[in-house]
């Protein structure tokens, strides 16, 4: 089974590229489900339900999170309604929304006979980020959950420090499918397969506008770092691309054969 997982789409440079860049990566690689990160996909900040339908119509099955979860106060429609929506697990009992998803592949899909069952989680750092709940505490307990409905399990650890991701994921090495980074939109170059057969990159870089800052506007952000006074920071226009990760799993077992990184232009 082949498992696409888009970075972090950024405005509507990002969306665009999504729905145009997906048909051909899914005949390209074989895909058979995908994930993508859209906390920024609303004007580079936050998520709104006509956006999330957007994503969903352009063939993505699951939406994950991270740190801009609030960002739209249109949000909580999501967090409320949405099954395919999942946000940063570690938040406190009680928040609105779910940390994982269970979603049933078919079989003209999932590349088998009969159907697939894939969970996905979602988890937030706490190193340079906003405090939640500890994710080595929290997470662990609901994979043992999943473990009883699923082999195959795809973890988004939306964080900023790269020892707190590979620390994070060497720590699920062998109880999950893969731990795929993101957040820094910064693409890494140290994709691999752990010795447990977890599928591992430390941030997926990013899905929008590349001639810019991270996806925003040069100079503003410049200016930002100069003056030290607050910028509106608007998306970036130029040179498009999709950034991600194409993990090979064996259904059978749950575990990863092979993790490929995604950078594709959009011309």
């Amino acid at each position: 089974m082949k498992i696409l997982f888009i970075g972090d789409i950024v405005g509507e440079p990002g969306r665009r590229a999504v729905k145009l860049l997906l048909p051909k990566l899914r005949d390209q690689h074989g895909l058979n489900f995908i994930i993508a990160n859209g906390e920024n996909s609303a004007g580079g900040n936050g998520i709104t339900p006509k956006i999330a339908e957007e994503l969903f119509s352009a063939g993505v099955d699951v939406i994950t999170s991270g740190d801009h979860l609030w960002d739209q106060k249109e949000v909580m429609e999501i967090l409320t309604n949405e099954k395919r929506f999942v946000r940063p697990l570690n938040y406190p009992l009680g928040t609105p929304g779910q940390g994982s998803v269970i979603l049933e592949v078919p079989g003209p899909r999932s590349g088998v006979q009969g159907t697939v069952t894939v969970a996905v989680v979602n988890a937030q750092g706490r190193t340079f980020m906003p405090v939640l709940e500890n994710p080595f505490m929290a997470v662990p307990p609901e994979i043992e959950r999943l473990r009883q409905q699923t082999k195959i399990i795809f973890v988004d650890f939306h964080a900023e420090a790269t020892s707190e991701k590979i620390a994070f994921a060497r720590m699920l090495d062998g109880k999950v499918s893969a731990v795929v980074g993101t957040h820094t939109h910064v693409q890494t170059a140290d994709e691999q397969i752990f010795p447990g057969g977890t599928a591992y990159l430390s941030d997926a870089g990013f899905t929008g506008p590349h001639e810019g800052v991270l996806g925003r506007e040069i100079e503003p952000v410049i200016k930002r770092f100069v003056t030290n006074m607050p910028q509106r920071f608007e998306v970036a226009k130029n040179k498009i691309m999709l950034h991600g990760a194409v993990v090979t799993v064996d259904e059978s077992n749950g575990k990863a054969t092979a993790i490929e990184r995604v950078s594709e232009r959009l011309d």
